[in-house]
């Protein structure tokens, strides 16, 4: 049965959708994608487990604390998507990488890439804010540029 709670962050609510069993959503609010075909105005907001650990994940992480993430992830992507989004979560807090170097490992087109990263359906919790341009710069972030911006200061910083 999913859950889903509001979380309110320094750079606006994010909200969290789980199975019970696994976090399958969190979106910045007005967020391209937002919601990523889950019918969030069905889904119960209630409290799970899941839902207790992420915020208390998120409250470490914008208290500057980067922990290891010890609840499950599930996205609801394809194949290839997983395959990127996998590889995102090898991207350590204050690194980066681009979407090009993505693509060389993952032997694809950096627009495939690119595409995967934007549908990212869990903010945060899988870094697609730690992807730049070939140029290092900012782009393509579906949660706004300023967020990105951010959220890489706030790594950087601490």
């Amino acid at each position: 049965m999913l859950a889903k709670q509001t979380y309110s962050s320094p750079l606006g609510d994010i909200c969290l959708v789980s199975n019970g069993q696994a976090l399958v959503g969190a979106w910045f609010s007005g967020q391209k994608y937002f919601g990523a075909g889950f019918e969030l105005s069905e889904i119960k907001t209630n409290e799970d487990q899941i839902l207790v650990a992420a915020k208390n994940w998120l409250d470490a992480y914008f208290a500057g604390k980067f922990l290891s993430i010890t609840f499950p992830l599930e996205p609801q992507v394809t194949a290839f998507r997983k395959q990127v989004l996998t590889n995102l979560q090898q991207v350590s807090a204050g690194k980066t990488t681009t979407y090009q170097e993505l693509a060389k490992d993952l032997g694809s087109h950096a627009r495939a890439v690119g595409g995967a990263v934007a549908h990212n359906p869990l903010v945060i919790f899988i870094p697609c804010h730690r992807v730049l341009a070939k140029d290092g710069s900012l782009n393509g972030y579906a949660g706004g540029l300023v967020r990105k911006e951010k959220l890489l200061q706030l790594e950087r910083k601490n």
